[in-house]
C-alpha cells in the first residue's frame, strides 16, 4: 500500500455546508487524496456532484448565481413546504442521471427513517433519489417515500457521518461540520425557525464518533443562518480558510498511517 485511504465525512448544514466547497478546492489544490465520501444533507449534495468529477469552479458558480425559483418548487401540503422535484432534477443534471455505483469516487449518502427513527445508508441506486432524500428539511422539505420508508434530512440522525466513511474502508477521515457551536442568530422566518430548530437538536445530540475522526474542520459560520444562500461566497471562503490552517494536521494525519518506513508525499499520486 502506497498510502492510507483517505475518506471524507461531509455534514449537514444547509446554506452553511456550501463550505465544503471551500474545503474541496484547497484539499485538491494541494493534492490531498480523496478515496470515499460520505455526506448528509447539503453534504451529500456536494460530494456526489464532485464525486462525478464535479468541477469545483463551475460548482462555486453555479451556488452563486443559481435562484432559488430554479431549484425551490413551493407547494404547502400536508407534510411541507417544498415539493422538491426541482432539486431533484437538479441533482440528476449534475450527476448525469447516474447511480451512485458509478460515481468515480466511492460515496455514500445519509438519510433517516422518520418513522423507525433510523439510519439510512444509500451506496447503490438513483443519485438523485437519494440527495432528495438526504436534503429533505423536516418541515420544509416534503419527506420521500422509498421501499415502505419515509425518509427525511441525513443530519437529523447522523450530520457528520465519520463511522460510515470507517466502514467504507477509509484508513484516515477528515470530518467537515459546519454547524456552529453557538446560536445567537436572528431568527427572520419560518425557515429560519424549522431549520435554526433542527440545528439546535444536533448540536444538542452531537455524536461522540465526529471526535473519532483523524482532522475535524469547523469553519466559522457562526454569523452565517442556514438560510443564507445570499453569502456563498463567504461560505466557501471560510471553508478554504479552515482548510488551509489545518492542512499541516491533515497531511500529519495521512503520513502517520502510512506503514513503517514507507512514507507519503502528494507527489507520489500524481
Amino acid at each position: 500500500m502506497s498510502r492510507p485511504k483517505v475518506g471524507l465525512a461531509l455534514g449537514s448544514g444547509a446554506a452553511r455546508g456550501l463550505a465544503h466547497i471551500g474545503v474541496l478546492k484547497v484539499l485538491e489544490r494541494e493534492g490531498i487524496p480523496i478515496d470515499m465520501i460520505a455526506g448528509s444533507s447539503m453534504g451529500s449534495l456536494i460530494g456526489t456532484v464532485y464525486a462525478n468529477g464535479g468541477d469545483l469552479a463551475m460548482m462555486e458558480q453555479l451556488a452563486i448565481h443559481l435562484k432559488r425559483n430554479q431549484w425551490l418548487d413551493f407547494s404547502l401540503t400536508r407534510r411541507g413546504l417544498v415539493a422538491g422535484d426541482r432539486i431533484r432534477e437538479l441533482v440528476r443534471l449534475l450527476t448525469h442521471g447516474k447511480n451512485l455505483e458509478d460515481l468515480q469516487i466511492p460515496t455514500a449518502v445519509i438519510a433517516t427513517d422518520l418513522t423507525k427513527g433510523e439510519r439510512v445508508v444509500f451506496t447503490s441506486g438513483p443519485i438523485d433519489l437519494a440527495v432528495r432524500a438526504s436534503v429533505s428539511i423536516p418541515g420544509i422539505f416534503e419527506p420521500v417515500e422509498w421501499e415502505g420508508r419515509t425518509l427525511v434530512d441525513g443530519g437529523v440522525i447522523d450530520r457528520v457521518p465519520v463511522s460510515v466513511v470507517r466502514e467504507m474502508g477509509a484508513d484516515v477521515v477528515i470530518a467537515v461540520d459546519v454547524i456552529s457551536p453557538t446560536g445567537g442568530l436572528r431568527i427572520r422566518n419560518i425557515f429560519d425557525v424549522i431549520a435554526q430548530s433542527l440545528e439546535v437538536m444536533e448540536r444538542q445530540m452531537t455524536s461522540p464518533q465526529i471526535l473519532t475522526a483523524d482532522v475535524v474542520l469547523h469553519p466559522e459560520l457562526s454569523d452565517i443562518s442556514p438560510t443564507a444562500f445570499t453569502r456563498v461566497d463567504v461560505c466557501i471562503r471560510r471553508g478554504e480558510e479552515v482548510a488551509l490552517a489545518q492542512l499541516e494536521a491533515i497531511r500529519r494525519a495521512i503520513g502517520e498511517a502510512v506503514p513503517s518506513g514507507k512514507g507519503w508525499n502528494p507527489d507520489d499520486d500524481q
